[in-house]
Parts: C-alpha cells; structure tokens; sequence
C-alpha cells in the first residue's frame, strides 16, 4: 500500500489519517492525536527498556504536568521530539526576568530527533536538570522555554541513540 499512495485521491489520503491515529491508539503507541510526540515518546521508551545500558521507563499518565516517562527509580523524564531546530516549550517555570529559583521539574530531558522527511530517528539525546537549566532558552512569543537543537545540545548531551 505505501508504494500505491500516489494513485489514492486526495479524500482517500485524509481519510487515512483518522484510521492511523485510532490504530496507534488501540496498539498502545499513541494516547492522544498529537502523533509525531507521542511516537517519539513511544520510541524512547522502547529504547531505553530494550537497552541494558539504560534503565526501564514507564510511560505517564498523558495528564501528568511535565514529564512522559519515569523509571523504577522514581527518576522523572520529560520527553521531547523534535524535526526542527528546537523542542517543544517546557511549562511552569520561571520567566528569564524572575528572581526566583525554578523547582526542579524532573531529573533528565529525551529528545528524539527525527528526519524530517521520513520520520526515521537520528539521535534520542539525553540531558540532565542542571545541563536543561544551562541551555534552555526563553520563546517570547511562547512564553516558555524550549531547547535548540545545535552544536551545544550535540556536545553536552548523553547519546542514547
């Protein structure tokens, strides 16, 4: 089917959207409709429980306020996918004008950087709370803060993937 997607009408097309997001669902890969971040988190979390090295992750409630996935530890990650130059925005801290010190959300940040066009993993990084707290950096529009995918996440990050 995938070779024959071009020979599909543009209704045909759309209407496969709806049908992908209900099977992901029910095969347990996505919980909501945002597609492209739930199946980062999914293979992040695959990644790190079918790897040794790294240890088991749990997915969290979708509910749950800044992190994904926590580990039988108790450590708490936040999970986030990329296909541009930066993550998504990190809610519930401290403006860059504050004066007070952030609470410390969670123990490590996953960032999954995908191909743009194929949506194949490049790299799963991994940071930690204070290296998170080093780079971020402020979205004014958003106001919230996010990460840049650049040459200083690349040096300071722990590659998991």
């Amino acid at each position: 089917m995938p070779d024959d997607i071009g020979k599909l009408s543009t209704e045909e097309i759309y209407k496969l959207y709806p049908k992908i997001l209900r099977e992901l669902k029910k095969r347990g890969v996505i919980r909501s409709n945002n597609l492209v971040g739930e199946i980062g988190e999914y293979l992040a979390v695959s990644h790190y429980t079918e790897n040794p090295k790294f240890p088991n992750l749990i997915r969290a409630d979708v509910t749950t306020k800044n992190i994904d996935a926590i580990s039988r530890d108790g450590e708490r990650y936040s999970i986030k996918t990329v296909t541009g130059t930066s993550t998504g925005t990190f809610w519930g801290l401290q403006p860059p004008s504050s004066e007070k010190k952030d609470e410390k959300k969670f123990e490590y940040v996953v960032i999954v950087i995908f191909d743009k066009e194929n949506l194949d993993v490049k790299n799963i990084l991994e940071i930690d709370w204070d290296q998170f707290l080093e780079i971020k950096r402020w979205h004014s529009w958003m106001k919230a803060w996010n990460i840049p995918v650049n040459a200083s996440l690349m040096k300071m990050a722990k590659k998991v993937f």
